[in-house]
């Protein structure tokens, strides 16, 4: 199922996304609602590709009010990754999710390369983890920076600068480091 939501948090809209069974199979947001349905369409294509089966029949659920919860800091992320059904995620995206989640807290970040180091890994790796990130948002693949600026973000960056912003890392989102 497809859950839809539109918020106003911090004088934007976003528009949520949960697409769902028995738990959350991915999360989509935008701040522009054809953005939003461009990312819905993205994340289903991933999720099938990936061999979860999904169906995007739109249903009711508490699911964006959660979500836009974590946004806003009245959960902590941690506290919705038993939701998650982590199907067709690799194991080492699995493990990454996992630790970030649990380590890298609301208001702060840490580079590619700590991270790799966390988890054994490189930080190409660790970039290319969190590009196919399906749960943003509980996943904070945004708390993930380079060493010397925001680094990336799928799909755009504003809605990186937009989620750090509101987890209070507005220095991470200046001229000098974008």
């Amino acid at each position: 199922m497809l859950s839809v939501g539109r918020f106003d948090i911090a004088g934007r809209e976003v528009w949520i996304g949960v697409v769902h069974s028995e738990k959350i199979q991915g999360i989509t947001f935008s701040l522009e609602r054809e953005q939003f349905e461009s990312n819905i369409n993205r994340l289903l294509a991933f999720l099938r590709k990936r061999g979860v089966s999904v169906d995007a029949a739109r249903k009711k659920s508490q699911y964006p009010s959660l979500v836009m919860e974590v946004i806003t800091g009245e959960l902590n992320n941690e506290e919705l990754l038993s939701m998650l059904s982590f199907e067709g995620v690799t194991p080492f995206e699995r493990r990454v999710y996992e630790w970030l989640t649990k380590n890298v807290k609301r208001g702060s970040v840490i580079t590619y390369g700590n991270l790799a180091k966390a988890v054994g890994t490189s930080p190409r790796a660790i970039g290319g983890a969190m590009k196919r990130n399906p749960y943003p948002i509980v996943v904070p693949c945004h708390r993930v920076v380079a060493r010397d600026g925001i680094g990336y973000y799928t799909p755009r960056l504003e809605e990186k600068m937009f989620l750090l912003e509101i987890e209070g890392v507005e220095g991470w989102t200046s001229s000098k480091r974008t």
